[in-house]
Parts: structure tokens; C-alpha cells; sequence
């Protein structure tokens, strides 16, 4: 089998008819100057045309990929935001939230009441605040202004009523731990694996100041994205002392410019996350200008040589 996913005959927006190899389970940075190729070849013709071969579907943009067989999902993570409203959170998003309102619902102050998971849930009635429907604030309508949201006055921020409020697991109820950051709720949850296995993941790529219940909109497109990321890693459960060879199939990682708006030292995260899924038996696709996450890359493929119609081309790989 081959080492390379194989593009042929790409020939999308001003790429000429190219052919360019990507290799298995390493990262690989597209590279060039705006306007020569790049994010059509990444975006337009590998992802378009892996995610619809795994669907059983025909490739886009090229006029066939090779050796595809070994990726049995395909994902692009970008900076969009990982919830639109107020009720998604961190603790939702990466997956640990249902386990945590197992916790709750087994204790025995829980159980006497006969309080069952759905209780802890701030999406559904029954356990959440009517008055912000779980969501922790209100919104007031400005007549000429933006809209202004405030706390809860029923349940100050915490957005569940009373009554499940006053169910406590080590001294805390479950409006606290939406208050904790994830660096003190890895220590809170230390001797349930499931969860401090993904908040070590998140402390790792420096998300650690988060609060498990922040509300979606106020994360920043950098944060959003390794939240993204860290929810890959979180599935990734295979020993990696294994040889990549025990795991047949990976997930193909498309990522165009991640690092735009990200400080140098949140590119170094970025990087390690990137690192650990390539670790794992993935392969990682960038888009890229900036040369720190160039020099890591396993392969790179540059594009060009100038824009426009004078690109589409592979200068060098």
C-alpha cells in the first residue's frame, strides 16, 4: 500500500491539471503566496474529494485521488465558533457533561429525591431556571443600541433552580462546577478518568484559565478551534506505544491558516496538538504562511510561483 494519498489531474479554480502526494499519518504544509493555489488544492479538491470518496461518492476537482482507502473520516477545523448561543459551553462541546450529570444523579441526595440525569440538564425544564431557560443570563433589548445581556436575578448565573442546586458532590453543586475553571476542575474530577483524561487535554493546549460553563460567543476563534482540536483528541483512546500499523484506518485533518490571529505562543500549542493527532495515526493537512509551523512539518508542498493565473502550479515539494 502506499505511503501517499495521491491527487491527480487537479485542475480547480487556477490549479493546471496538477498532481501532488500527501503522506499518511504526518503533517503536511501547503505553502506559497496568496493567490497560487494553496486553499484550492487543501479545501477544494483533497477535502471536498476525500470526504466525498468516503461517502461512497466521486472526486471533486481532479480527476482521480489515489490510495484514499486508509482514511475512513475526513474533517477541516477552522476558528468558527464552536456554538452560536449561550447555551453551549466548553463542558457540552468536548463531550464530558453527560458524565458529569451521571455523577450528580448517582449521589444519594439525588437518588432519595429520585432526580434522574435529565435533572442537571440547563437545555430541557424540570431542573434548569425557567426564567433564562438554563441559559445563566438574560437579554435586554435596546431600542437604538446592541442588545445588552446581563446575569440571571433568579439564579444569578448559575442556571438551575434551587432544588437541583442543592444537590452537593464534594461539597459542590453542578451550577459550581460550571463556575470552575478547567484547571481546578482537573483536580476536582482527578478520580474520574473520562473526564480528567479530556480537561488534562485541555490544560495541555493551555485552555486551562476556561471556565467549564462560558458561554460559546465570548471564545475567541484561536480558543474555539483547539476546543475542536482537543474534541479529536479526546476519541483518540489507542495506546500510542502500538506500532501505526495496529490502527488500518485514520482521520484526514484539513486546517486552513490556523494560526491567523493566534500570539506565538498559542501557535506553539496549536502545534503539540497537531503533534499528539499525527501521534495517533492521522494525517494533518495545513495551509500556511507562518514559518514556525512550516519548519514542523513532515512534508511540504509549495505552490505557485506567483498568483493567480501565474500559480497553480507545484514548485517544489
Amino acid at each position: 500500500m502506499s505511503h501517499f494519498i495521491e491527487v491527480k489531474g487537479a485542475r480547480a479554480n487556477n490549479l493546471k491539471s496538477i498532481d501532488a502526494n500527501i503522506p499518511h499519518g504526518m503533517i503536511t504544509v501547503v505553502t506559497g503566496v496568496s493567490g497560487s493555489g494553496k486553499s484550492t488544492l487543501a479545501r477544494n479538491v483533497l477535502f471536498d474529494s476525500a470526504h466525498a470518496l468516503v461517502g461512497g461518492g466521486s472526486p471533486i476537482g481532479c480527476r482521480r485521488i489515489d490510495h484514499i482507502e486508509r482514511i475512513d473520516r475526513v474533517l477541516e477545523v477552522d476558528q468558527t465558533p464552536i456554538g452560536k448561543t449561550p447555551r453551549s459551553c466548553p463542558a457540552t462541546y468536548v463531550g464530558i457533561w453527560d458524565d458529569i450529570r451521571r455523577i450528580y444523579s448517582g449521589t444519594s441526595e439525588a437518588t432519595l429525591r429520585g432526580f434522574a440525569a435529565g435533572r442537571f440538564s440547563f437545555n430541557t425544564s424540570g431542573g434548569r431556571c425557567e426564567s433564562c431557560e438554563g441559559q445563566g443570563i438574560r437579554t435586554i433589548e435596546m431600542s437604538f443600541l446592541p442588545d445588552v445581556k446581563v446575569s440571571c436575578d433568579s439564579c444569578h448565573g448559575k442556571r438551575f433552580d434551587p432544588e437541583t442546586l442543592s444537590v452537593l458532590w464534594r461539597g459542590r453543586s453542578i451550577g459550581d462546577v460550571l463556575d470552575m475553571s478547567i484547571e481546578d476542575a482537573l483536580e476536582f474530577f482527578a478520580s474520574h478518568a473520562t473526564i480528567k483524561h479530556v480537561l488534562q487535554l485541555l490544560c495541555d493546549v493551555g485552555l486551562g484559565y476556561l471556565t467549564l460553563g462560558q458561554h460559546s460567543p465570548t471564545l475567541s476563534g484561536g480558543e474555539a478551534q483547539r476546543i475542536k482540536l482537543v474534541t479529536e483528541l479526546a476519541k483518540v483512546r489507542t495506546d500510542l506505544r502500538k506500532p501505526l500499523r495496529s490502527k488500518a484506518k485514520h482521520t484526514l485533518y484539513v486546517l486552513d491558516e490556523p494560526t491567523v490571529g493566534l500570539h506565538m505562543a498559542d501557535v506553539e500549542k496549536l502545534i503539540r496538538v497537531l503533534h499528539r493527532l499525527v501521534a495517533a495515526g492521522n494525517t494533518v493537512v495545513l495551509v500556511e504562511h507562518n514559518l514556525d509551523v512550516i519548519s514542523e512539518a513532515d512534508w511540504v508542498i509549495d505552490m505557485g510561483p506567483e498568483a493567480g493565473i501565474q500559480g497553480g502550479r507545484v514548485v517544489a515539494a
